[in-house]
C-alpha cells in the first residue's frame, strides 16, 4: 500500500511577500512528492478541525479568540502572523490534516503530514509561528475517541517544543521528547518529558549519538500506541536560524532513524528541498548504546534521576519577577484577556 500523504492547498496562506516565514515552502514539498512519484494516487485531503477538536489541547476562549479574528494584538504579535483569514483556515486545516495522519497511521502503520509540527503553541495561546499545536490536539483526539491510551511525541525541530511540553506536563499518557538547540528559541523552556539540548555548531556525529542513544530504549521502554515524529530539518547548517551544522547527509541519517520509530510525521524547518532529494532510500541507521550518565559527550540531558528513570525533570524556582507573567489563569481570567480586544 502506498505511503499515505496529507496536504491541502490552504497549508499556504497569504502574508505579505517580505515575511519571514516561509509559507510558499508547503506548494514547493507538494511538488516535489509529486515529482517524485510518492503521490500518484493523489495526497488525502484533510478537513479543518472543528473548534471542539481544537479545545482538545486549547482553552476554548483562545479558540473562539482565534476563529473569531479577536486576539489581543499582543498574543498576535507573540505568534508571529498576520491573524487574516487565510492564516486561520491554514492553522485550523494543518491541525485536522494531523488527526488525518494519525487516524491514517493507525490503521496503515504510517502517515505523513505535509504542514504541522506546530510544537510553540500552548494551551492558552500560540507563539513562534504556531496558532494551533496540531500534535497535541491530535493526540486529545486519538485519546477522547479511545484508539490509544499512550503517545510518545519525537520532536526533532532545533526549537525546543515547550508548547507541547507544557500541554501535556503531568499528563502519564504522553511522553515528550525534544532535541533541540540548548541556546536556541524559545529563551524559558518547559520541561518535557526528556529534554536534550544541543550546543551551537552540533555536528552529524553528535547529533545522531544523541538521537541512536536515546530513541531505541525510550521505545522498547514505553511501547506506545502511537509515535508523532516532527521532522525539523532547521538543524542542518544551511538554516539562517538553526545555529547547528548538520550535513545533507546527517540530516538525511537523523530522519533515517526518526522515521524507522515514527507512526506518525509531521515535517518543519526551511530546507525541505536538498533533505527530500537526499532522505530517499536512506536506511535506518545502526542504534547507539545507551548511556547511564546524564550527560552524553557534553549534550545537556534532562529528565529526571538519570536516563534509566524517564521521570520528568523538577521544575527551578521561578524568579518573582516572572511569577506575575506565568501565574496560571482561571478560565474567566482568560475569557477576560481575550474579550478585552
Amino acid at each position: 500500500m502506498p505511503l499515505p500523504i496529507v496536504h491541502h492547498e490552504a497549508y499556504t496562506a497569504e502574508i505579505p511577500a517580505d515575511h519571514r516565514f516561509p509559507m510558499r515552502k508547503y506548494d514547493r514539498l507538494a511538488a516535489l512528492i509529486r515529482a517524485a512519484g510518492l503521490a500518484e494516487a493523489g495526497f488525502a485531503r484533510p478537513e479543518a478541525a472543528s473548534a471542539a477538536e481544537l479545545a482538545r489541547a486549547h482553552d476554548a476562549a483562545y479558540v473562539d479568540a482565534v476563529l473569531g479574528f479577536g486576539l489581543p494584538p499582543a498574543i498576535v504579535r507573540e505568534i508571529g502572523l498576520p491573524m487574516n483569514e487565510t492564516v486561520v483556515r491554514r492553522a485550523a486545516t494543518a491541525a485536522g490534516g494531523t488527526i488525518l495522519a494519525a487516524r491514517l497511521a493507525l490503521e496503515t502503520g504510517l502517515a505523513c503530514n505535509t504542514a504541522g509540527g506546530s510544537h510553540h503553541a500552548r494551551a492558552e495561546q500560540g507563539a513562534g509561528f504556531c496558532t494551533f499545536n496540531d500534535v497535541a490536539v491530535a493526540i486529545g483526539v486519538l485519546l477522547a475517541e479511545r484508539r490509544i491510551e499512550t503517545a510518545l511525541v519525537v520532536d526533532c525541530d532545533v526549537h525546543q517544543g515547550d508548547g507541547t511540553a507544557a500541554i501535556f506536563a503531568g499528563d502519564a499518557r504522553v511522553t515528550t521528547l525534544s532535541l533541540h538547540g540548548e541556546r536556541n528559541y524559545p529563551v524559558r523552556k518547559r520541561a518535557s518529558t526528556i529534554d536534550i539540548g544541543l550546543s551551537d555548531g552540533t555536528e552529524d556525529a553528535a547529533y545522531l549519538e544523541a538521537l541512536g542513544a536515546i530513541l531505541p530504549p525510550l521505545l522498547d521502554r514505553l511501547q506506545p500506541d502511537i509515535v508523532f515524529y516532527n521532522a525539523g530539518v532547521d538543524p542542518h547548517r544551511d538554516d539562517r536560524l538553526g545555529r547547528l551544522a548538520m550535513s545533507d547527509d546527517g540530516a538525511a541519517r537523523q530522519h533515517g532513524r526518526g522515521s524507522g520509530a515514527l507512526a506518525r510525521s509531521a515535517l518543519g524547518g526551511r530546507h525541505r528541498r536538498r533533505l527530500w532529494q537526499r532522505c530517499r532510500g536512506r536506511r535506518t541507521a545502526p542504534p547507539v548504546a545507551l548511556p547511564r550518565s546524564g550527560r552524553l559527550r557534553g549534550l545537556r540531558v534532562r529528565g529526571g534521576g538519570g536516563w534509566s528513570g524517564f521521570r520528568p525533570r523538577r521544575r527551578r524556582g521561578i524568579p518573582a519577577r516572572y511569577r506575575a507573567r506565568t501565574a496560571p489563569r482561571s478560565p474567566c481570567a482568560r475569557r477576560r484577556r481575550y474579550a478585552r480586544n
